[in-house]
């Protein structure tokens, strides 16, 4: 990596970043949403089988049968590139069944991002709490990918002899829970972008041979703490109890974790019975952190 380049600020001087930030950025989201498309390939399993039949099936979860009619209706769905209005419609093998879902308001998120570090292969952000990193059941927009795609991003004038190894944004090469705050790093290459996800995957391979902290964390080229706040007496698991507030019956831990499994701090914590605060999807008696998502480590 390059050493470290300031970059001018995208926000006015009233709105200046926090103290640690080189700028911030971030476009406020229009009310509404773009839609989103999604594509089928229709397979014939023997019977003849029409359009609504194919949705009202497939997809059950989204809507019940009356819905789907009033979509085909509407309009939203094309076979082959054509509207089909026919609920009855008979689909052929092969056809292209296309989904047009209508725009929608999503649900609140921030849109203000903090860039900690910048140089001519990556970018260190700041995520804050509520925003998703890339696009997933209701948030189709209001993302982080979306706030990098939608900045004027200016390439350093060495980059023109070779833009085809530069991306026209930078994108996050890890990362992190909608409401989980904290670094995310973002390849502004494509270099960059196979380096950073191979140390990644470094480190979640490594944490499967072997159980030798010392060792493990000098072979591990990028390491990831994690803050939480949780509820209970002081936690006697594998973490850093960095303050207890005792008026509030809660300590405030640092975590650190050796591979990236689904909810995994908010399973751990669970199951020793220092859930994290307000997290009501996670009891400790649904949970176990010795199944496929991580083994926890106790002191």
């Amino acid at each position: 990596m390059t050493a470290s380049a300031s970059a001018s600020g995208d926000i006015p001087a009233e709105d200046a970043p926090p103290t640690g930030a080189l700028y911030s950025f971030g476009t406020p989201w229009p009310e509404f949403n773009e839609g989103i498309s999604y594509t089928d390939t229709f397979r014939c399993t023997g019977a003849t089988t029409t359009l609504v039949e194919f949705y009202s099936t497939s997809y059950k979860s989204s809507a019940p049968l009356p819905g789907w009619i009033k979509r085909i209706r509407n309009g939203q769905i094309t076979v082959d590139g054509e509207v089909a209005t026919d609920p009855d419609m008979i689909l052929r093998e092969g056809s292209k069944l296309v989904y047009h879902r209508l725009p929608w308001q999503e649900p609140f998120a921030p849109h203000l991002l903090d860039v900690l570090y910048e140089d001519d292969d990556m970018i260190a952000l700041n995520k804050p709490s509520g925003l998703q990193v890339l696009p997933k059941g209701l948030f189709q927009q209001r993302t982080v990918l979306a706030q990098l795609q939608l900045k004027d991003w200016k390439m350093p004038s060495s980059f023109c002899s070779k833009r085809k190894y530069v991306q026209s944004h930078p994108v996050p090469v890890h990362r992190l829970g909608r409401g989980t705050s904290g670094l995310l790093l973002c390849a502004k290459t494509k270099l960059a972008k196979a380096q950073l996800a191979a140390y990644f995957a470094e480190g979640a391979t490594n944490a499967g041979k072997s159980r030798d902290e010392t060792d493990f964390c000098k072979s591990r080229k990028i390491l990831k703490f994690y803050r939480a706040l949780v509820t209970g007496k002081p936690a006697m698991s594998k973490v850093c109890v960095l303050e207890r507030l005792e008026n509030h019956n809660q300590t405030l831990i640092q975590v650190e974790i050796h591979s990236g499994r689904p909810h995994q701090i908010r399973i751990h914590l669970s199951y020793i019975g220092h859930p994290l605060v307000d997290d009501q999807n996670h009891s400790s008696s649904a949970t176990n952190p010795t199944d496929s998502r991580g083994t926890a480590r106790y002191s």
